[in-house]
């Protein structure tokens, strides 16, 4: 199973449109073969950070969906980024 998790930075005027925007990308991602979890969410306390959050069933499937990553304007919004893909070999409970 894949994590993929992290932050994007972006204007704080622009955050709940971006976010608004990537809902398409969230809905075909929550019917896409392998995922588990997809989340791009506002963060509650930062008003330029949005949170990314991936849960998948293996790289194959992972790879498949980002094919289509963002796209030029999508892309260009963001000013910085700190996302990163971890490799979990269990699962339990809290």
């Amino acid at each position: 199973m894949l994590i993929i998790a992290g932050w994007l930075r972006v204007s704080p005027q622009g955050r709940d449109a971006y976010v608004a925007e990537c809902v398409p990308i969230v809905e075909a991602a929550h019917r896409a073969d392998g995922c588990l979890d997809f989340a791009i969410t506002a963060d509650s306390v930062r008003p330029d950070r949005v949170n990314v959050y991936e849960r998948w069933e293996s790289d194959e499937l992972l790879h498949r969906f980002r094919d289509s990553g963002p796209e030029g304007a999508q892309q260009d919004r963001i000013l910085a980024a700190e996302v990163h893909k971890y490799r979990i070999s269990g699962v339990e409970a809290p």
